[in-house]
C-alpha cells in the first residue's frame, strides 16, 4: 500500500510507477463535484478492462459493518475527493477467514475481520494505493459518525503494473 496526498505526490516527492501517476494525473484533472456516480475511461472506453475510475457517493458505516476486501485482477487508486473516512488495512495473511469467497465477476473476497488490523483517516485529496496483496476496508466512519464521502477508486489491471 502506498498512501499520500494530492499536493505532495504534485510536488513529485516520490516517484510512482507510470501507471499510477497516469491515475494521479487524470483524478488531478477532474472536477468531481461536477460529475455523476458511474465509470468513467480516462484512456478511452476501448481500454475499459486496462484503467477504469468509478466515482461513488455514499454515506460512512460502522467499522463493524465494513467487511475487508481484497482483489486479484486490478489495484485500487482510492481517492477523496469530498468528506472523511476510515480506511482499515492489512496484507494478505494465512489468518484472515474468508465471509465471502472470491467472485470471478466483481474481483472481489470479502474477510470477516482484518488481520492485524491498521487504520487510516483518509480526507479530501489523499489516495492509497492499494495493490492486490492489500487487504482493505473502505467507508468506515469517523468519530464524527456517518457522513457523505464522495470518493473515486481508479482500477488498474494488475497486468499494467
Amino acid at each position: 500500500m502506498v498512501i499520500g496526498t494530492m499536493d505532495a505526490a504534485s510536488r513529485r516527492h516520490a516517484e510512482y510507477p507510470p501507471i499510477i501517476e497516469e491515475a494521479l494525473e487524470y483524478l488531478r484533472q477532474q472536477d468531481f463535484s461536477k460529475l455523476a456516480d458511474g465509470r468513467y475511461y480516462p484512456r478511452g472506453e476501448e481500454h475499459g478492462e486496462e484503467i477504469f475510475a468509478d466515482v461513488q457517493r455514499y454515506t460512512t458505516k460502522p467499522a463493524e459493518e465494513c467487511y475487508p476486501e481484497a482483489h486479484k485482477r486490478y489495484a485500487d487508486v482510492q481517492f477523496i475527493a469530498e468528506g472523511s473516512e476510515y480506511l482499515g488495512w492489512c496484507p494478505f495473511s494465512p489468518d484472515l477467514v474468508e465471509h465471502a469467497p472470491y467472485n470471478d465477476v466483481y474481483d472481489i473476497t470479502f474477510f470477516e475481520k482484518l488481520v492485524p488490523e491498521s487504520t487510516l483517516i483518509m480526507k479530501p485529496g489523499s489516495f492509497a494505493v492499494l495493490y492486490p496483496e492489500d487487504v482493505h476496508a473502505p467507508r468506515m466512519e469517523t468519530e464524527e459518525g456517518p457522513k457523505p464521502v464522495t470518493k473515486v477508486v481508479v482500477k488498474i489491471s494488475v497486468d499494467l503494473l
